[in-house]
């Protein structure tokens, strides 16, 4: 008996009624290879796959990717937008203040939404958006040194 196969990128662009395209295929790929990455990164990324694609083309293919939950979008302040392919999970992020390097790490403590607010004011929360800020090791050693 043989396991089920993951889904293609094609496929999932399907369920997520997304029509599927080379660019919108290399895009995700892309995403969920890379790290992180900002718009820029991830049109370079594409072009090495599919040749030309305009940037206006990759911002368009984000927002639908974004939209239908298959591309997460971060934003931390001062930082272009961010892109990744780790979604559904409610995890956080660790932001270098020097060298702008982000990392994933996993909610603190509980079940999503992670954090409960001293306040919620009715709302129903689902999701917590948490960054920590602070300086990755590589950053804290050149300083100390």
């Amino acid at each position: 008996m043989t396991s089920p196969q993951p889904p293609t990128t094609a496929e999932e662009l399907r369920g997520a009624g997304l029509r599927v395209t080379a660019a919108r295929v290399a895009l995700l790929e892309t995403v969920r290879e890379g790290d992180h990455l900002d718009a820029e990164t991830i049109a370079s990324g594409v072009r090495d796959r599919v040749g030309h694609i305009s940037l206006q083309a990759v911002y368009e293919a984000l927002h639908a990717l974004t939209g239908a939950g298959l591309v997460r979008r971060i934003e931390p302040p001062g930082s272009p937008a961010r892109f990744e392919g780790r979604v559904g999970d409610n995890h956080h992020h660790l932001v270098c203040r020097t060298c702008g390097a982000v990392f994933d790490v996993d909610c603190a403590v509980g079940h999503a939404p992670c954090l409960t607010p001293s306040d919620g004011r009715g709302f129903a929360l689902d999701e917590a958006e948490v960054i920590y800020w602070g300086l990755c090791p590589d950053c804290s050693s050149a300083r100390t040194a």
